[in-house]
């Protein structure tokens, strides 16, 4: 099996050195270039064709981020793995979003770099433990989005059990926030005949007999 080819993008040459020491020691895994920039980055990755771009986000000239999604646009085959100090929400989710197929800190030992790389070589992401915290908060922060989103939908088959139109459940909101037929009028921008035929179906439609009916019933049901 052949080695592993790894192109570094890292604008820091210190850092720069450290990893081609690093990689110098491991058997499966060469080192066929470094950049100091993104555009740089960017070019070696289509010229070289490497199996995985080490690649830094805050990079001179164009940002790891931008480098990331023009290089898998070009070559969606290279695996690109996401190697920074950063770890803000924004960042993390919009490498994600440009294609990159793992995140690791720079803070990682040598031994959790190359099983990175390997690991995102063989078509598996790889997540650094402080970013994979992140991306689970955030799924549960959808999750909970989306059972809200559920939960609201429920409570528009609740209103349409009544048979309330959207002019109706309008103005049972403003029936429970207080408001009398003059005031519903004025702030819906209809006559007060009009106001008084909308109270008079709602109170039809939800087979109660006053205001009061109507506004513990409209809470109780979740029609508002």
């Amino acid at each position: 099996m052949d080695n592993l080819k790894v192109l570094l993008v890292e604008d820091h040459k210190v850092i720069r050195l450290g990893l081609s020491l690093v990689f110098e020691h491991c058997q499966d895994i060469d080192l066929v270039g470094e950049a100091e920039d993104g555009k740089q980055g960017v070019k070696m990755a289509l010229d070289l064709k490497p199996d995985v771009v080490l690649m830094d986000i805050g990079l001179p000239e164009m940002d790891g981020i931008q480098a990331t999604s023009f290089i898998k646009k070009s070559n969606p085959n290279i695996k690109i793995l996401i190697f920074t100090s950063r770890e803000s929400e924004d960042d993390v989710f919009d490498s994600l979003s440009a294609g990159a197929d793992g995140y690791i800190m720079k803070g990682a030992n040598e031994e959790q770099m190359i099983n990175a790389i390997r690991a995102v070589a063989e078509g598996t992401a790889w997540l650094d433990p402080a970013i994979a915290r992140l991306v689970l908060s955030n799924v549960r922060k959808q999750t909970t989005s989306k059972v809200a989103s559920v939960l609201d939908s429920n409570k528009v088959v609740s209103k349409n059990v009544y048979g309330l139109t959207d002019r109706e459940l309008e103005v049972l909101a403003l029936i429970v926030e207080g408001m009398n037929n003059i005031e519903i009028s004025k702030k819906l921008f209809i006559t007060l005949s009009t106001a008084k035929a909308h109270v008079h179906s709602i109170l039809q439609k939800l087979y109660v007999s006053n205001r009061t009916q109507a506004t513990i019933q409209a809470v109780k049901e979740g029609l508002v």
